[in-house]
Protein backbone atom coordinates (compact mmCIF):
# COMPACT_ATOMS: atom_id res chain seq x y z
CA UNK A 1 0.00 0.00 0.00
CA UNK A 2 2.82 2.42 0.91
CA UNK A 3 4.56 1.58 -2.36
CA UNK A 4 1.42 2.49 -4.37
CA UNK A 5 0.88 5.96 -2.76
CA UNK A 6 3.65 7.84 -4.70
CA UNK A 7 2.28 6.48 -7.97
CA UNK A 8 -1.26 7.63 -7.09
CA UNK A 9 -0.03 11.12 -6.22
CA UNK A 10 1.92 11.28 -9.47
CA UNK A 11 -1.19 10.31 -11.45
CA UNK A 12 -3.24 13.03 -9.70
CA UNK A 13 -0.59 15.68 -10.49
CA UNK A 14 -0.49 14.60 -14.11
CA UNK A 15 -4.27 14.76 -14.35
CA UNK A 16 -4.36 18.29 -12.82
CA UNK A 17 -1.60 19.37 -15.20
CA UNK A 18 -3.55 17.96 -18.13
CA UNK A 19 -6.74 19.81 -17.09
CA UNK A 20 -4.82 23.08 -16.58
CA UNK A 21 -3.12 22.71 -19.97
CA UNK A 22 -6.49 22.02 -21.59
CA UNK A 23 -8.00 25.11 -19.99
CA UNK A 24 -5.00 27.25 -21.04
CA UNK A 25 -5.25 25.88 -24.56
CA UNK A 26 -8.94 26.82 -24.75
CA UNK A 27 -8.23 30.27 -23.31
CA UNK A 28 -5.29 30.73 -25.70
CA UNK A 29 -7.44 29.81 -28.68
CA UNK A 30 -10.15 32.20 -27.55
CA UNK A 31 -7.76 35.13 -26.98
CA UNK A 32 -5.89 34.46 -30.23
CA UNK A 33 -9.14 34.32 -32.18
CA UNK A 34 -10.29 37.68 -30.82
CA UNK A 35 -6.84 39.21 -31.37
CA UNK A 36 -6.79 37.87 -34.95
CA UNK A 37 -10.14 39.55 -35.67
CA UNK A 38 -8.86 42.83 -34.23
CA UNK A 39 -5.63 42.69 -36.27
CA UNK A 40 -7.55 41.90 -39.46
CA UNK A 41 -9.94 44.83 -39.00
CA UNK A 42 -7.12 47.23 -38.06
CA UNK A 43 -5.28 46.26 -41.24
CA UNK A 44 -8.39 46.84 -43.39
CA UNK A 45 -9.47 50.09 -41.69
CA UNK A 46 -7.20 52.56 -43.62
CA UNK A 47 -8.66 51.34 -46.94
CA UNK A 48 -12.35 51.92 -46.08
CA UNK A 49 -14.66 54.92 -45.99
CA UNK A 50 -18.15 55.92 -44.92
CA UNK A 51 -20.44 53.40 -43.28
CA UNK A 52 -18.01 50.50 -43.75
CA UNK A 53 -15.36 52.44 -41.88
CA UNK A 54 -17.79 53.16 -39.05
CA UNK A 55 -18.70 49.46 -38.89
CA UNK A 56 -15.03 48.38 -38.67
CA UNK A 57 -14.36 50.95 -35.93
CA UNK A 58 -17.36 49.61 -34.00
CA UNK A 59 -16.23 45.97 -34.40
CA UNK A 60 -12.65 46.73 -33.38
CA UNK A 61 -13.89 48.49 -30.25
CA UNK A 62 -16.31 45.67 -29.44
CA UNK A 63 -13.68 42.93 -29.83
CA UNK A 64 -11.11 44.93 -27.88
CA UNK A 65 -13.63 45.29 -25.04
CA UNK A 66 -14.37 41.54 -25.22
CA UNK A 67 -10.65 40.75 -25.08
CA UNK A 68 -10.10 43.01 -22.09
CA UNK A 69 -13.14 41.52 -20.33
CA UNK A 70 -11.65 38.06 -20.79
CA UNK A 71 -8.35 39.26 -19.33
CA UNK A 72 -10.22 40.89 -16.45
CA UNK A 73 -11.91 37.61 -15.58
CA UNK A 74 -8.49 35.94 -15.39
CA UNK A 75 -6.84 38.77 -13.41
CA UNK A 76 -9.70 38.89 -10.92
CA UNK A 77 -9.46 35.15 -10.31
CA UNK A 78 -8.08 33.68 -7.11
CA UNK A 79 -4.75 32.58 -8.64
CA UNK A 80 -4.16 34.19 -12.08
CA UNK A 81 -1.47 32.70 -14.32
CA UNK A 82 0.55 35.92 -14.73
CA UNK A 83 3.21 34.31 -16.91
CA UNK A 84 0.52 33.19 -19.34
CA UNK A 85 -1.39 36.54 -19.31
CA UNK A 86 1.68 38.80 -19.48
CA UNK A 87 2.18 38.77 -23.29
CA UNK A 88 -1.52 39.45 -23.90
CA UNK A 89 -1.50 42.41 -21.50
CA UNK A 90 1.63 43.77 -23.19
CA UNK A 91 -0.01 43.46 -26.60
CA UNK A 92 -3.14 45.25 -25.38
CA UNK A 93 -0.99 48.10 -24.01
CA UNK A 94 0.68 48.40 -27.42
CA UNK A 95 -2.75 48.31 -29.04
CA UNK A 96 -3.91 51.27 -26.92
CA UNK A 97 -0.95 53.27 -28.24
CA UNK A 98 -2.04 52.65 -31.81
CA UNK A 99 -5.64 53.57 -30.96
CA UNK A 100 -4.47 56.80 -29.32
CA UNK A 101 -2.51 57.65 -32.45
CA UNK A 102 -5.55 56.85 -34.61
CA UNK A 103 -7.83 59.13 -32.56
CA UNK A 104 -5.20 61.89 -32.62
CA UNK A 105 -5.05 61.65 -36.41
CA UNK A 106 -8.87 61.70 -36.73
CA UNK A 107 -9.04 64.69 -34.42
CA UNK A 108 -6.39 66.56 -36.45
CA UNK A 109 -8.32 65.93 -39.66
CA UNK A 110 -11.58 67.19 -38.13
CA UNK A 111 -9.94 70.25 -36.60
CA UNK A 112 -8.47 71.19 -39.97
CA UNK A 113 -11.98 71.22 -41.46
CA UNK A 114 -13.52 73.54 -38.79
CA UNK A 115 -14.63 76.77 -40.41
CA UNK A 116 -15.78 75.11 -43.61
CA UNK A 117 -19.35 74.10 -44.35
CA UNK A 118 -20.82 71.59 -41.94
CA UNK A 119 -19.25 72.84 -38.72
CA UNK A 120 -22.01 71.15 -36.72
CA UNK A 121 -21.17 67.76 -38.26
CA UNK A 122 -17.49 68.29 -37.43
CA UNK A 123 -18.25 69.18 -33.81
CA UNK A 124 -20.44 66.09 -33.51
CA UNK A 125 -17.48 64.06 -34.75
CA UNK A 126 -15.20 65.60 -32.12
CA UNK A 127 -17.77 64.81 -29.42
CA UNK A 128 -17.85 61.19 -30.60
CA UNK A 129 -14.04 61.02 -30.37
CA UNK A 130 -14.25 62.40 -26.82
CA UNK A 131 -16.66 59.61 -25.86
CA UNK A 132 -14.43 56.92 -27.40
CA UNK A 133 -11.35 58.38 -25.69
CA UNK A 134 -13.17 58.19 -22.34
CA UNK A 135 -13.47 54.42 -22.86
CA UNK A 136 -9.89 54.13 -24.13
CA UNK A 137 -8.26 55.93 -21.20
CA UNK A 138 -10.36 54.00 -18.67
CA UNK A 139 -9.28 50.74 -20.33
CA UNK A 140 -5.61 51.82 -20.48
CA UNK A 141 -5.64 52.68 -16.75
CA UNK A 142 -6.78 49.13 -15.97
CA UNK A 143 -4.16 47.61 -18.30
CA UNK A 144 -1.37 49.55 -16.60
CA UNK A 145 -2.41 48.13 -13.22
CA UNK A 146 -2.46 44.60 -14.64
CA UNK A 147 0.88 45.12 -16.39
CA UNK A 148 2.54 46.19 -13.17
CA UNK A 149 1.04 43.15 -11.41
CA UNK A 150 2.30 40.85 -14.18
CA UNK A 151 5.85 42.23 -13.92
CA UNK A 152 5.85 44.44 -17.03
CA UNK A 153 7.91 47.62 -16.81
CA UNK A 154 5.16 50.23 -17.19
CA UNK A 155 6.90 53.19 -15.56
CA UNK A 156 7.63 55.03 -18.81
CA UNK A 157 4.20 54.17 -20.16
CA UNK A 158 2.54 55.48 -16.99
CA UNK A 159 4.48 58.75 -17.24
CA UNK A 160 3.35 59.20 -20.85
CA UNK A 161 -0.20 58.28 -19.84
CA UNK A 162 -0.29 60.91 -17.08
CA UNK A 163 1.12 63.51 -19.47
CA UNK A 164 -1.53 62.71 -22.08
CA UNK A 165 -4.31 62.82 -19.46
CA UNK A 166 -3.09 66.16 -18.08
CA UNK A 167 -2.97 67.66 -21.57
CA UNK A 168 -6.47 66.33 -22.26
CA UNK A 169 -7.76 67.75 -18.97
CA UNK A 170 -6.36 71.18 -19.88
CA UNK A 171 -8.04 71.08 -23.29
CA UNK A 172 -11.37 69.93 -21.83
CA UNK A 173 -11.13 72.55 -19.09
CA UNK A 174 -10.93 75.33 -21.70
CA UNK A 175 -13.57 73.64 -23.85
CA UNK A 176 -16.02 73.54 -20.94
CA UNK A 177 -15.65 77.28 -20.30
CA UNK A 178 -15.92 78.02 -24.01
CA UNK A 179 -19.15 76.03 -24.39
CA UNK A 180 -20.57 77.58 -21.21
CA UNK A 181 -20.01 81.13 -22.48
CA UNK A 182 -21.46 80.34 -25.90
CA UNK A 183 -24.48 78.66 -24.30
CA UNK A 184 -25.09 81.69 -22.06
CA UNK A 185 -24.95 84.00 -25.08
CA UNK A 186 -27.30 81.76 -27.08
CA UNK A 187 -29.84 81.63 -24.23
CA UNK A 188 -29.65 85.42 -23.92
CA UNK A 189 -30.30 85.79 -27.67
CA UNK A 190 -33.36 83.54 -27.39
CA UNK A 191 -34.74 85.59 -24.50
CA UNK A 192 -34.22 88.86 -26.38
CA UNK A 193 -35.90 87.45 -29.50
CA UNK A 194 -38.93 86.45 -27.44
CA UNK A 195 -41.82 85.38 -29.67
CA UNK A 196 -39.66 86.00 -32.78
CA UNK A 197 -37.11 83.37 -31.80
CA UNK A 198 -36.06 81.27 -34.79
CA UNK A 199 -35.76 77.51 -35.08
CA UNK A 200 -32.01 77.91 -35.69
CA UNK A 201 -31.58 79.78 -32.40
CA UNK A 202 -33.45 77.06 -30.51
CA UNK A 203 -31.40 74.33 -32.21
CA UNK A 204 -28.16 76.15 -31.32
CA UNK A 205 -29.12 76.20 -27.63
CA UNK A 206 -29.81 72.44 -27.68
CA UNK A 207 -26.55 71.74 -29.54
CA UNK A 208 -24.43 73.84 -27.18
CA UNK A 209 -26.05 72.17 -24.19
CA UNK A 210 -25.09 68.76 -25.62
CA UNK A 211 -21.50 69.95 -26.16
CA UNK A 212 -21.27 71.29 -22.62
CA UNK A 213 -22.65 68.04 -21.16
CA UNK A 214 -20.22 65.91 -23.19
CA UNK A 215 -17.14 68.02 -22.40
CA UNK A 216 -18.10 68.09 -18.70
CA UNK A 217 -18.59 64.30 -18.71
CA UNK A 218 -15.21 63.72 -20.40
CA UNK A 219 -13.50 66.08 -17.96
CA UNK A 220 -15.13 64.21 -15.07
CA UNK A 221 -13.83 60.87 -16.42
CA UNK A 222 -10.32 62.31 -16.87
CA UNK A 223 -10.35 63.71 -13.33
CA UNK A 224 -11.30 60.30 -11.92
CA UNK A 225 -8.38 58.59 -13.72
CA UNK A 226 -5.90 61.27 -12.66
CA UNK A 227 -7.11 60.95 -9.06
CA UNK A 228 -6.44 57.22 -9.15
CA UNK A 229 -2.90 58.00 -10.30
CA UNK A 230 -2.35 60.40 -7.39
CA UNK A 231 -2.40 63.63 -9.45
CA UNK A 232 -3.66 67.04 -8.28
CA UNK A 233 -7.00 67.79 -9.98
CA UNK A 234 -8.30 70.63 -7.79
CA UNK A 235 -8.30 73.14 -10.68
CA UNK A 236 -10.38 70.87 -12.92
CA UNK A 237 -12.84 70.03 -10.14
CA UNK A 238 -13.26 73.75 -9.55
CA UNK A 239 -14.21 74.13 -13.22
CA UNK A 240 -16.87 71.41 -12.96
CA UNK A 241 -18.32 72.98 -9.84
CA UNK A 242 -18.23 76.55 -11.21
CA UNK A 243 -19.91 75.62 -14.48
CA UNK A 244 -22.35 72.87 -13.54
CA UNK A 245 -22.54 72.92 -9.75
CA UNK A 246 -21.42 69.27 -9.73
CA UNK A 247 -20.57 68.40 -6.12
CA UNK A 248 -20.09 64.70 -6.83
CA UNK A 249 -16.46 65.19 -7.93
CA UNK A 250 -15.09 65.62 -4.41
CA UNK A 251 -15.32 69.40 -4.81
CA UNK A 252 -15.57 69.77 -1.08
CA UNK A 253 -11.97 68.79 -0.50
CA UNK A 254 -9.73 71.47 0.96
CA UNK A 255 -7.91 72.48 -2.25
CA UNK A 256 -11.06 72.95 -4.31
CA UNK A 257 -13.06 74.62 -1.54
CA UNK A 258 -10.26 77.02 -0.65
CA UNK A 259 -9.69 77.90 -4.30
CA UNK A 260 -13.37 78.61 -4.85
CA UNK A 261 -13.68 80.66 -1.67
CA UNK A 262 -10.58 82.68 -2.55
CA UNK A 263 -11.96 83.41 -6.00
CA UNK A 264 -15.39 84.43 -4.69
CA UNK A 265 -13.94 86.58 -1.91
CA UNK A 266 -11.64 88.34 -4.39
CA UNK A 267 -14.56 89.10 -6.69
CA UNK A 268 -16.71 90.29 -3.79
CA UNK A 269 -13.89 92.48 -2.44
CA UNK A 270 -13.25 94.06 -5.84
CA UNK A 271 -16.94 94.74 -6.40
CA UNK A 272 -17.34 96.19 -2.92
CA UNK A 273 -14.37 98.54 -3.33
CA UNK A 274 -15.27 99.69 -6.82
CA UNK A 275 -19.06 99.70 -6.73
CA UNK A 276 -19.92 99.42 -3.03
CA UNK A 277 -21.53 102.86 -2.66
CA UNK A 278 -23.53 102.53 -5.87
CA UNK A 279 -24.72 99.02 -5.00
CA UNK A 280 -25.75 100.11 -1.50
CA UNK A 281 -27.66 103.09 -2.90
CA UNK A 282 -29.46 100.84 -5.43
CA UNK A 283 -30.42 98.36 -2.69
CA UNK A 284 -31.85 101.20 -0.59
CA UNK A 285 -33.83 102.46 -3.60
CA UNK A 286 -34.98 98.88 -4.29
CA UNK A 287 -36.30 98.41 -0.74
CA UNK A 288 -37.86 101.89 -0.72
CA UNK A 289 -39.74 101.24 -3.98
CA UNK A 290 -41.08 97.91 -2.66
CA UNK A 291 -42.19 99.59 0.59
CA UNK A 292 -43.95 102.44 -1.24
CA UNK A 293 -45.73 100.12 -3.66
CA UNK A 294 -46.82 97.84 -0.80
CA UNK A 295 -48.53 100.87 0.76
CA UNK A 296 -50.03 101.82 -2.59
CA UNK A 297 -51.25 98.23 -2.95
CA UNK A 298 -53.07 98.42 0.39
CA UNK A 299 -54.66 101.74 -0.65
CA UNK A 300 -55.66 100.24 -4.00
CA UNK A 301 -57.31 97.30 -2.23
CA UNK A 302 -59.37 99.65 -0.07
CA UNK A 303 -60.41 101.76 -3.08
CA UNK A 304 -61.38 98.67 -5.09
CA UNK A 305 -63.25 97.22 -2.09
CA UNK A 306 -65.29 100.40 -1.75
CA UNK A 307 -65.93 100.56 -5.49
CA UNK A 308 -67.09 96.97 -5.96
CA UNK A 309 -69.20 96.95 -2.80
CA UNK A 310 -71.09 100.09 -3.88
CA UNK A 311 -71.22 99.21 -7.57
CA UNK A 312 -74.59 99.10 -9.30
CA UNK A 313 -73.45 95.91 -11.02
CA UNK A 314 -74.01 94.06 -7.73
CA UNK A 315 -70.87 91.94 -7.79
CA UNK A 316 -70.98 88.70 -5.85
CA UNK A 317 -68.85 88.36 -2.74
CA UNK A 318 -66.60 85.94 -4.62
CA UNK A 319 -66.03 88.43 -7.43
CA UNK A 320 -65.48 91.25 -4.96
CA UNK A 321 -62.82 89.24 -3.13
CA UNK A 322 -61.17 88.41 -6.46
CA UNK A 323 -60.94 92.04 -7.59
CA UNK A 324 -59.71 93.22 -4.19
CA UNK A 325 -56.98 90.59 -3.98
CA UNK A 326 -55.97 91.06 -7.63
CA UNK A 327 -55.62 94.84 -7.32
CA UNK A 328 -53.10 94.58 -4.48
CA UNK A 329 -51.04 91.91 -6.25
CA UNK A 330 -50.94 93.79 -9.57
CA UNK A 331 -49.72 96.97 -7.88
CA UNK A 332 -47.01 95.11 -5.98
CA UNK A 333 -45.89 93.22 -9.13
CA UNK A 334 -45.59 96.56 -10.96
CA UNK A 335 -43.51 97.92 -8.11
CA UNK A 336 -41.27 94.84 -8.15
CA UNK A 337 -40.55 95.30 -11.87
CA UNK A 338 -39.70 98.97 -11.35
CA UNK A 339 -37.46 98.07 -8.39
CA UNK A 340 -35.64 95.42 -10.43
CA UNK A 341 -35.00 97.95 -13.19
CA UNK A 342 -33.21 100.12 -10.61
CA UNK A 343 -30.82 97.24 -9.91
CA UNK A 344 -29.88 97.10 -13.58
CA UNK A 345 -32.12 94.25 -14.76
CA UNK A 346 -33.34 94.58 -18.34
CA UNK A 347 -37.12 94.21 -18.19
CA UNK A 348 -37.63 93.28 -21.86
CA UNK A 349 -35.58 90.03 -21.75
CA UNK A 350 -37.01 89.31 -18.30
CA UNK A 351 -40.61 89.61 -19.53
CA UNK A 352 -39.74 87.58 -22.63
CA UNK A 353 -38.28 84.91 -20.38
CA UNK A 354 -41.47 84.92 -18.32
CA UNK A 355 -43.42 84.45 -21.54
CA UNK A 356 -41.37 81.41 -22.57
CA UNK A 357 -41.55 80.03 -19.02
CA UNK A 358 -45.30 80.62 -19.04
CA UNK A 359 -45.74 78.40 -22.10
CA UNK A 360 -43.65 75.63 -20.53
CA UNK A 361 -45.47 75.90 -17.20
CA UNK A 362 -48.79 75.95 -19.03
CA UNK A 363 -48.11 72.52 -20.55
CA UNK A 364 -46.93 71.18 -17.19
CA UNK A 365 -49.92 72.52 -15.23
CA UNK A 366 -52.82 71.79 -17.55
CA UNK A 367 -55.09 70.55 -14.74
CA UNK A 368 -54.35 73.64 -12.64
CA UNK A 369 -55.12 75.90 -15.61
CA UNK A 370 -58.37 74.02 -16.11
CA UNK A 371 -59.28 74.81 -12.49
CA UNK A 372 -58.28 78.43 -13.11
CA UNK A 373 -60.56 78.69 -16.16
CA UNK A 374 -63.43 77.07 -14.24
CA UNK A 375 -62.88 79.54 -11.39
CA UNK A 376 -63.15 82.45 -13.83
CA UNK A 377 -66.41 81.04 -15.24
CA UNK A 378 -67.83 80.69 -11.72
CA UNK A 379 -66.88 84.29 -10.94
CA UNK A 380 -68.47 85.57 -14.16
CA UNK A 381 -71.73 83.58 -14.11
CA UNK A 382 -72.10 83.57 -10.29
CA UNK A 383 -73.99 80.29 -9.75
CA UNK A 384 -73.37 80.67 -6.00
CA UNK A 385 -71.89 83.10 -3.49
CA UNK A 386 -70.17 82.98 -0.12
CA UNK A 387 -72.56 81.57 2.50
CA UNK A 388 -74.81 79.72 0.01
CA UNK A 389 -75.74 76.11 0.71
CA UNK A 390 -74.92 74.16 -2.44
CA UNK A 391 -74.69 70.64 -3.77
CA UNK A 392 -71.92 70.48 -6.37
CA UNK A 393 -69.09 68.14 -7.30
CA UNK A 394 -70.62 65.41 -5.13
CA UNK A 395 -70.42 67.63 -2.02
CA UNK A 396 -73.16 69.35 0.00
CA UNK A 397 -72.35 72.27 2.28
CA UNK A 398 -71.98 76.04 2.64
CA UNK A 399 -69.47 77.97 0.56
CA UNK A 400 -66.77 79.28 2.89
CA UNK A 401 -64.49 80.99 0.38
CA UNK A 402 -63.10 80.49 -3.10
CA UNK A 403 -59.84 80.96 -5.00
CA UNK A 404 -59.24 80.74 -8.74
CA UNK A 405 -58.35 77.04 -8.49
CA UNK A 406 -60.54 75.67 -5.69
CA UNK A 407 -63.64 76.29 -3.58
CA UNK A 408 -63.77 75.67 0.16
CA UNK A 409 -67.05 74.13 1.36
CA UNK A 410 -68.08 73.45 4.96
CA UNK A 411 -70.42 70.49 5.21
CA UNK A 412 -73.44 70.44 7.50
CA UNK A 413 -71.48 68.34 10.01
CA UNK A 414 -68.72 71.01 9.99
CA UNK A 415 -66.14 69.31 7.78
CA UNK A 416 -63.99 71.52 5.54
CA UNK A 417 -63.65 70.25 1.97
CA UNK A 418 -61.43 71.77 -0.73
CA UNK A 419 -63.03 71.04 -4.11
CA UNK A 420 -61.22 71.77 -7.44
CA UNK A 421 -63.17 74.31 -9.48
CA UNK A 422 -63.26 72.15 -12.63
CA UNK A 423 -65.16 69.44 -10.71
CA UNK A 424 -67.74 72.01 -9.61
CA UNK A 425 -68.13 73.74 -12.97
CA UNK A 426 -68.15 70.43 -14.86
CA UNK A 427 -71.02 69.02 -12.78
CA UNK A 428 -74.57 70.06 -11.91
CA UNK A 429 -74.62 72.92 -9.40
CA UNK A 430 -77.59 72.88 -7.01
CA UNK A 431 -77.82 76.16 -5.09
CA UNK A 432 -80.15 75.26 -2.26
CA UNK A 433 -80.39 78.66 -0.55
CA UNK A 434 -80.30 81.04 -3.50
CA UNK A 435 -84.13 81.29 -3.57
CA UNK A 436 -85.99 82.92 -0.68
CA UNK A 437 -88.69 80.22 -0.47
CA UNK A 438 -88.42 76.46 -0.42
CA UNK A 439 -91.15 73.83 -0.51
CA UNK A 440 -91.13 71.10 2.12
CA UNK A 441 -92.36 67.82 0.58
CA UNK A 442 -93.94 65.29 2.97
CA UNK A 443 -96.24 62.28 2.61
CA UNK A 444 -98.53 60.88 5.34
CA UNK A 445 -100.73 57.78 5.11
CA UNK A 446 -103.95 56.82 6.90
CA UNK A 447 -105.88 53.57 7.01
CA UNK A 448 -108.66 52.71 4.56
CA UNK A 449 -111.17 52.67 7.44
CA UNK A 450 -110.29 56.23 8.59
CA UNK A 451 -112.29 59.36 7.72
CA UNK A 452 -110.62 61.21 4.85
CA UNK A 453 -112.16 64.65 5.58
CA UNK A 454 -111.21 64.42 9.23
CA UNK A 455 -107.59 63.47 8.46
CA UNK A 456 -107.32 66.23 5.85
CA UNK A 457 -108.58 68.83 8.32
CA UNK A 458 -106.16 67.69 11.02
CA UNK A 459 -103.23 67.98 8.57
CA UNK A 460 -104.35 71.46 7.50
CA UNK A 461 -104.68 72.65 11.11
CA UNK A 462 -101.16 71.37 11.92
CA UNK A 463 -99.59 73.06 8.90
CA UNK A 464 -101.39 76.39 9.28
CA UNK A 465 -100.55 76.56 12.99
CA UNK A 466 -96.78 76.25 12.49
CA UNK A 467 -95.18 79.70 12.89
CA UNK A 468 -92.42 79.06 10.32
CA UNK A 469 -94.75 78.00 7.49
CA UNK A 470 -95.27 80.82 4.98
CA UNK A 471 -98.80 81.97 4.20
CA UNK A 472 -97.88 82.80 0.63
CA UNK A 473 -97.64 80.59 -1.34
CA UNK A 474 -100.41 78.57 0.31
CA UNK A 475 -99.63 75.05 1.50
CA UNK A 476 -100.83 72.14 -0.63
CA UNK A 477 -102.65 69.30 1.19
CA UNK A 478 -104.23 66.74 -1.14
CA UNK A 479 -105.20 63.08 -1.23
CA UNK A 480 -102.51 61.69 -3.48
CA UNK A 481 -102.62 57.90 -3.91
CA UNK A 482 -104.49 54.82 -2.80
CA UNK A 483 -101.66 52.54 -1.84
CA UNK A 484 -101.55 48.85 -1.08
CA UNK A 485 -101.75 49.44 2.65
CA UNK A 486 -102.67 53.11 3.10
CA UNK A 487 -104.44 56.17 1.76
CA UNK A 488 -101.64 58.71 1.19
CA UNK A 489 -101.82 62.52 1.54
CA UNK A 490 -99.18 64.89 0.18
CA UNK A 491 -98.41 67.81 2.48
CA UNK A 492 -96.35 70.63 0.86
CA UNK A 493 -95.94 73.78 2.93
CA UNK A 494 -93.48 76.58 2.01
CA UNK A 495 -90.75 77.91 4.27
CA UNK A 496 -87.59 79.94 4.20
CA UNK A 497 -84.52 77.87 3.19
CA UNK A 498 -82.97 78.18 6.63
CA UNK A 499 -86.24 76.92 8.26
CA UNK A 500 -86.62 73.89 6.00
CA UNK A 501 -85.60 71.15 8.45
CA UNK A 502 -87.32 72.75 11.44
CA UNK A 503 -90.62 72.74 9.52
CA UNK A 504 -90.06 69.19 8.30
CA UNK A 505 -89.21 67.74 11.72
CA UNK A 506 -91.86 69.71 13.67
CA UNK A 507 -94.76 68.82 11.37
CA UNK A 508 -93.75 65.13 11.22
CA UNK A 509 -93.67 64.95 15.01
CA UNK A 510 -96.96 66.83 15.43
CA UNK A 511 -98.76 64.65 12.85
CA UNK A 512 -97.88 61.49 14.76
CA UNK A 513 -99.07 62.95 18.05
CA UNK A 514 -102.33 64.37 16.62
CA UNK A 515 -103.16 61.20 14.67
CA UNK A 516 -102.78 59.19 17.86
CA UNK A 517 -104.97 61.66 19.77
CA UNK A 518 -107.65 61.75 17.04
CA UNK A 519 -107.73 57.99 16.60
CA UNK A 520 -106.42 58.13 13.05
CA UNK A 521 -104.32 55.09 12.23
CA UNK A 522 -100.98 55.19 10.49
CA UNK A 523 -100.89 51.84 8.66
CA UNK A 524 -97.89 49.75 7.81
CA UNK A 525 -97.52 47.31 4.91
CA UNK A 526 -99.64 44.18 5.44
CA UNK A 527 -101.24 41.38 3.44
CA UNK A 528 -104.40 39.35 3.94
CA UNK A 529 -103.83 35.63 3.46
CA UNK A 530 -106.91 33.51 2.60
CA UNK A 531 -106.76 29.72 3.07
CA UNK A 532 -109.27 27.51 1.26
CA UNK A 533 -109.75 23.86 2.24
CA UNK A 534 -110.87 21.39 -0.42
CA UNK A 535 -111.99 17.79 0.02
CA UNK A 536 -109.42 15.22 -0.96
CA UNK A 537 -110.45 12.77 -3.70
CA UNK A 538 -110.69 9.19 -2.69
Amino acid sequence: MHKMLPKILMMILCLCSFVANAQNTELTNNLNKIQSLIDSDVKALPHTKGEIKNFLEYRIGRNAALLQETLKEQMDGSNPDLAFLKPYIAKQLAFTDSVEAYFAKQKTVLMSEVGADGDRKIMLGLMQIQREQDKLFTSEQELLVWGKTAGIDVEAKTTEFISALTSRADDLNSFVYYNQERLSQAVSDVQIAGADVSAEQKALVVELKERLDQSSSSLSTTIAILDSLGQNTALYKQTLFSVSGDITQDVLNFDVASSLLTEWLTIAKTQAMENGAGIMFKLIIFCLILFVFSLIGKIAKRVVQKAVSNSKLKFSMLLQDFFISLSGKVVFALGLLIALSQLGFELAPLLAGFGIAGVIIGFALQDTLSNFASGMMILVYRPFDVGDLINAGGVTGRVSHMSLVSTTIKTLDNQRLIVPNNKIWGDTINNITVEHQRRVDMTFGIGYADNIEHAEQVLRDIVMAHPLVLKDPEPTIKLHTLGESSVDFIVRPWAKPEDYWDVYWDITRTVKMRFDAEGISIPFPQRDVHIYQTALEK
